[in-house]
């Protein structure tokens, strides 16, 4: 069996995506949704693009804001690379606990585009979304099982 080139994978990657989604996790395990969102196959493999570049800034801070703020709740060192499962658990409670905080659906129907403009034009800036309330999400968030 051929070996896998990972680094013509990621060349591949950088020349068909523009703009990555920061939530491209949680969009691929689909605990959330995006209407903005370009699914690719690369190589074997899903990938997710924006497709509103305008938006990706808002959730880009959103995303950056929810790994700062999910440090402490979910025992991360700051310097250290996250590990799949957390990520999981930020990224998919971090948005759903948005969505619930504007009086949305928190669950897998929740758009990630729609979840951060909403709050943005409710709390006029991602620093300001209630991160007390976010982080409770995201503490309770179980990542589904694998199947056996």
């Amino acid at each position: 069996m051929a070996e896998y080139n990972e680094d013509a994978y990621k060349l591949a990657r950088k020349a068909c995506i523009e703009h990555s989604c920061p939530f491209e996790r949680a969009l691929l395990s689909r605990c959330v949704s995006c209407g903005r969102s370009r699914k690719l196959n690369l190589a074997e493999r899903e990938a997710i693009a924006c497709g509103d570049p305008g938006v990706r800034e808002f959730c880009l801070t959103f995303y950056q804001a929810l790994h700062e703020n999910a440090q402490f709740a979910l025992r991360t060192s700051p310097d250290a690379p996250w590990p799949f499962g957390k990520e999981i658990r930020a990224q998919c409670g971090g948005v759903r606990g948005l969505s619930a905080v504007l009086d949305g659906p928190g669950d897998e129907t929740t758009d990630v585009a729609t979840a951060v403009l909403e709050g943005r034009k409710r709390y006029t800036s991602c620093d300001r979304f209630p991160y007390s309330e976010i982080m409770r999400a995201v503490v309770h968030y179980e990542p589904r099982k694998r199947r056996p």
